[in-house]
């Protein structure tokens, strides 16, 4: 076989596209490349072919994967400016709109009309439990949980819940488990966003 052509397969081209080829194999492959304008050409190829397949492989992260990111990340830098770390309380069916209201009254405790539809502001945090204000514009992604339960409290508008197929009309005051392991979902049928007390609880 061809020199050049048994190492453009020995498959140190891809290792070297990835970033996982060892400095020898860089030098070894940087060095053909620059003899070899077949080699520079397959490094090329290679480069697109991962570009590509990258790209119509990709999965979008959930949007409530991405809000509460982003809520976390704003949550510890108001920890570094010196907010002190809080614990609301638990959800429960007899959890009242007022018992969050030291909360609810900050100044920062509104929606971002920047927000993809979904916000949420981080309230307190144990590690048994995050309680959040939750906001939904539209409707929230169908997801399941097996490792936490999560608990709503709806503080304004109306939104269903639907929830192993069955539909839960819910409007401000009312108070929601979801259980686990059920596909569940959120559809706001209010005309502003649905407004809650989102906590979620780990089973352990």
């Amino acid at each position: 076989m061809n020199p050049i052509t048994e190492f453009m397969e020995s498959g140190v081209i891809e290792l070297y596209v990835m970033g996982a080829a060892s400095p020898e194999e860089v030098i070894a492959v940087e060095a053909m490349a620059e003899a070899y304008p077949e080699v520079k050409q397959e490094i090329e190829q290679t480069r697109l072919a991962m570009e590509y397949y990258a790209q119509a492989h990709a999965v979008k992260p959930r949007r409530t994967v991405k809000t509460l990111l982003l809520a976390t990340v704003d949550y510890l830098e108001r920890m570094k400016k010196g907010e002190l770390p809080e614990s609301p309380p638990i959800l429960t069916p007899e959890s009242k709109i007022s018992d969050y209201e030291k909360w609810l009254k900050k100044e920062d405790a509104v929606y971002n009309e920047d927000a993809d539809g979904l916000y949420a502001k981080i309230i307190g945090y144990t590690p048994k439990y995050t309680t959040a204000i939750l906001w939904v514009k539209d409707r929230s992604e169908e997801e399941v949980h097996h490792d936490e339960y999560e608990r709503f409290l709806i503080l304004e508008g109306t939104c269903t819940f639907t929830t192993g197929g069955e539909k839960h009309d819910l409007a401000p005051g009312d108070y929601f488990a979801i259980p686990l392991h059920t596909p569940h979902q959120v559809i706001v049928t209010s005309d502003t966003p649905c407004k809650a007390i989102l906590q979620r609880l780990s089973i352990d």
